[in-house]
C-alpha cells in the first residue's frame, strides 16, 4: 500500500477497512520511501514506489498494491481469487489509464516483472500505462473492483472505492460519492469502546485512578 505521511488518515481508514470485511488473513505492508532502494517522487511519495512490489516480494507469488485513498466494501480475497497465472498483472482498465497503476494485482513471478528493478524505476520515463509489458500480459480486473469517484459513473456495487480527487476528509472532497462510508470507517479506525468497557473489571483500575476503584468492584 502506498504511504503518505500528509495523510496518515487515509493508510488507516483502508488498513481498517480490508480488515473488517476480510474472510481471510491479509498482511497490509506500507511502502515508506525511506526504508527502500528508491527515492524518485512525483505527486505523492509511492508515485514510483509502487513498481517495487515485485522486488519487494523476491519476485514471488502474487501481490496487490493499492493508492492509499481508497477503501474496501466487500472481501479483498475475492479480488485476489480473480488472480490469473497467465498474465505478468491484472488492473482495472478504466477509461483513465494512467489510473490502472493505482490498484495492480501483481504476479511477482511472472518473467516479465523482473525488468521492475530499483535501478530501472528509478530511471524509467513511464511506467504507469503498464508499457514494461505486452498488452496480452495485462489482466483486466472488473470495473467495481476500482471505481473512480468523480470520474467513474455513480454505482452502488462498487466493491472497492478510489476517491482519486481526495478522500473525503477534505472540505473540497467532503461531499464525494461513497464519502459516508468512507468517514464510517475512518471512525472505525480511530475510534475506541470507553475506556471502562475494556479495562474496567481488569486489576488497572486499582493503579489507574484510585476514584475508579469503588465505580468498578467486584462483587
Amino acid at each position: 500500500m502506498g504511504f503518505d505521511d500528509r495523510q496518515p488518515v487515509s493508510f488507516t481508514t483502508l488498513m481498517t477497512s480490508i480488515y473488517r470485511r476480510s474472510s481471510k488473513p491479509v498482511a497490509v505492508t506500507p511502502i515508506v520511501l525511506p526504508t527502500i532502494p528508491l527515492t524518485r517522487t512525483g505527486l505523492t511519495p509511492f508515485t514510483w514506489s509502487r513498481f517495487m512490489v515485485p522486488w519487494l516480494c523476491d519476485y514471488k507469488g502474487w501481490a496487490l498494491f493499492m493508492d492509499i485513498d481508497m477503501i474496501l466494501r466487500d472481501d479483498i480475497s475475492k479480488l485476489f481469487a480473480l488472480a490469473d497465472d497467465k498474465y505478468a498483472a491484472m488492473v482495472s482498465k478504466n477509461s483513465m489509464k494512467f489510473e490502472w497503476a493505482s490498484l495492480i494485482l501483481f504476479n511477482c513471478g511472472h518473467p516479465s516483472n523482473k525488468v521492475l528493478t530499483p535501478k530501472n524505476i528509478e530511471s524509467a520515463k513511464s511506467l504507469h500505462g503498464m508499457n514494461w509489458l505486452k498488452d496480452e500480459e495485462v489482466g483486466a480486473l472488473p470495473g467495481e473492483w476500482n471505481h473512480l469517484v468523480g470520474y467513474d459513473t455513480p454505482r452502488e456495487d462498487a466493491k472497492l472505492v478510489h476517491f482519486t480527487q481526495g478522500v473525503p476528509a477534505y472540505e473540497e472532497t467532503k461531499d464525494s460519492e461513497y464519502a459516508k462510508e468512507w468517514n464510517t470507517d475512518a471512525q472505525a479506525a480511530m475510534g475506541t469502546q470507553p475506556w471502562a468497557t475494556l479495562m474496567g473489571h481488569s486489576v488497572h483500575t486499582k493503579v489507574v485512578d484510585g476514584k475508579l476503584v469503588p465505580k468498578y468492584k467486584k462483587e
